[in-house]
């Protein structure tokens, strides 16, 4: 369906003349056809030169409705004005179709010396063959505007989720940049010889977040060297008073993953968890990847008798984006143990969504049931 909104051929302007070139070829073809079906005593190349010279008529008869009638009135909702107009023009067909024989068709076919020549006057038949030439190209012109306003709203849902996006990590970065510079500044009172490596820690990740991050994916290996990076910020805080332990596998090569999708779920670890216990603490990272599926838990110690928010501004973002980059693609679990928190989260990787290209077909497909295609006033 993606392909059919987008095709190049079907809508852009460049290949108007073809398309109008191959669609009354098609359309001589199968009138041409349909005669000889029916019986009518020529050869196919006699019906073919009859129907090409019923083509201006046609053209005539069929584009002012199809260019005037259609978009001005039916696709703007003047239902009666369209039909007013539509059997106005029907009437009138009745004398263009025997003015063009009496006067263009039969004299030319007379002057090229053609023998079985249709009589002047009404036909109901050459009535109706103008008339059906007609229809079909409004039919087509109806649904191509419909195609081209509902293409317009999916650009329009495209833009929406793409700034939403970019509001998302905006929100992002500042919480985490708000935390990590109070840590260093503990340490700078202090004027620890740690200080400048802490600082070069930070200066990564603020060079990821604001130069990687404007990528709509990353590698994974770089996303868990930054969750590093801001567990030993986060570390050298607490000194010996926490237990962290890291496990990472990874069968793929080059994986690759939205950027920020992990860090939120540490950073809530240490905020929300570790911060607020008085005793020794910890933290487990296990994150594997298994033919394109991520799965990573993170635990941490908490306090039993704090319960843990899990509505905080770092969590909300990522499930807003989770639901954003990988609709039906994931599965996200945060357990509340009483002294400990966990979280599970699994992404199909190859399930991503990116906005600009395989997002508009994911619109189209998961919510072209919510969108009304009524017709404008």
């Amino acid at each position: 369906m993606n392909s059919f909104l987008y095709n190049e051929f079907l809508f852009s302007s460049r290949y108007r003349v073809w398309r109008h070139l191959l669609y009354w070829s098609f359309h001589i073809c199968l009138w041409a056809g349909f005669w000889l079906v029916v019986g009518v005593p020529l050869s196919y190349a006699r019906h073919l030169l009859n129907m090409t010279m019923w083509v201006p008529v046609f053209i005539f008869f069929s584009y002012p409705l199809v260019y005037i009638a259609v978009p001005h009135l039916l696709l703007k909702g003047k239902l009666l004005e369209f039909f007013l107009v539509l059997l106005a023009w029907g009437g009138a067909g009745l004398y263009i179709d025997a003015g063009y024989r009496e006067f263009v068709l039969i004299p030319a076919q007379e002057a090229m010396g053609l023998d079985n020549i249709l009589p002047r006057g009404p036909l109901a038949f050459c009535y109706l063959c103008m008339t059906t030439s007609a229809a079909s190209p409004m039919v087509i012109k109806f649904f191509k505007m419909l195609t081209l306003q509902q293409r317009e709203w999916l650009y329009a849902e495209q833009e929406k989720v793409t700034a939403e996006l970019q509001l998302l990590k905006a929100q992002v970065h500042p919480h985490f940049l708000f935390n990590t510079l109070n840590n260093i500044y503990s340490f700078s009172m202090e004027q620890s010889p740690k200080t400048p490596t802490l600082i070069v820690k930070l200066s990564s990740l603020i060079s990821y977040m604001l130069y990687d991050c404007n990528a709509e994916e990353v590698k994974l290996e770089k996303e868990i060297a930054i969750m590093k990076n801001y567990i030993d910020l986060e570390a050298e805080r607490y000194g010996n008073k926490i237990d962290i332990s890291w496990q990472v596998k990874d069968d793929g090569h080059n994986t690759r993953i939205a950027p920020l999708m992990l860090l939120p779920f540490i950073e809530n670890a240490f905020k929300h968890g570790t911060s607020e216990q008085l005793e020794k603490s910890w933290l487990s990272v296990d994150i594997r990847v298994h033919e394109g599926v991520l799965r990573c838990r993170i635990a941490n110690s908490k306090n039993e008798y704090q319960p843990f928010r899990q509505n905080g501004i770092g969590i909300a973002n990522v499930k807003k984006r989770l639901a954003i980059i990988y609709p039906a693609n994931y599965e996200l679990e945060l357990n509340d143990k009483g002294n400990s928190f966990e979280v599970f989260l699994q992404i199909n990787l190859t399930g991503m969504i990116i906005p600009g290209t395989e997002y508009v077909a994911s619109i189209f497909t998961n919510q072209e049931k919510q969108f009304n295609m009524a017709v404008p006033a």
